[in-house]
């Protein structure tokens, strides 16, 4: 599952658009956040955005294929799904596909965990 430098810092000048940006290498791919939402993976130098129900049609009819995480189980899927190149080589329409996939993130609960106070602790500022 690696990826290029080459071809993440490619991704990222087509995503720059995007705003609050960023990429965090794992296990050999790289996830992309836009705020705090997990929205992009990057393996073998191709881009998985996510979807949901909705917006599955779109790469499906054009052929496009799920990023299965496990090659010797290749019925575990997961809602990522590969970018046409068509897709790929128009910055403005890439932003507009991921601008999707942020939402299928956040629709989907993807939020970060906020840690709470430590038990005994009040969330609440101490009076002076």
């Amino acid at each position: 599952m690696a990826v290029s430098a080459n071809y993440l810092e490619y991704i990222l000048e087509q995503l720059a658009a995007l705003g609050a940006l960023r990429a965090q290498r794992m296990f050999g791919a790289a996830g992309l956040y836009c705020e705090e939402l997990f929205f992009g993976i990057i393996s073998e130098d191709t881009l998985y955005l996510r979807t949901d129900e909705a917006g599955r049609a779109e790469f499906t009819q054009r052929g496009m294929q799920p990023f299965r995480p496990y090659p010797e189980r290749p019925e575990v899927s997961m809602n990522y799904y590969e970018v046409p190149a068509q897709v790929l080589e128009d910055a403005g329409e890439l932003v507009s596909w991921s601008r999707r996939a942020v939402a299928a993130a956040l629709s989907a609960g993807r939020l970060p965990r906020r840690r709470s106070p430590r038990r005994g602790r009040s969330a609440r500022p101490r009076r002076t």
